[in-house]
């Protein structure tokens, strides 16, 4: 049952956030060691940084009590931010009129596996 490219993920849905900031993020931490993303997100000024990490920390979590993987040796292998709904407000605008806003949501998954012991 159990091969060489174990994967073990978490997936955090609806994030009130654009996918598109959320990727800016993401991109810096594909392929970096579990530690390594910890230290780059902890630093990062953007927002999307707290639901990524909560998401990067439940995958490690995951990883080590359904797999019992060590964290210390996790690789984040996959990451990834799709579109969800999207929440429609609308804005008085001049003469009478509403132009519709747009408040994006997001679905953030992040899978890790196990690599080379750092």
């Amino acid at each position: 049952m159990a091969t060489d490219t174990t994967e073990t993920k978490a997936i955090a849905r609806y994030i009130r956030m654009s996918p598109h900031k959320v990727r800016r993020v993401l991109d810096q931490i594909r392929g970096r060691s579990y530690r390594e993303a910890l230290i780059i997100l902890e630093f990062m000024p953007y927002r999307a940084c707290d639901p990524v990490l909560k998401v990067l920390r439940s995958a490690a979590a995951n990883a080590e009590h359904n797999e019992g993987i060590d964290r210390a040796t996790l690789v984040v292998s996959q990451a990834f931010a799709d579109m969800g709904p999207s929440l429609k407000r609308f804005r008085p605008r001049a003469q009478g009129r509403a132009y519709q806003i747009r408040k994006p949501t997001c679905h953030i998954t992040i899978a890790v596996a196990p690599g080379a012991e750092s």
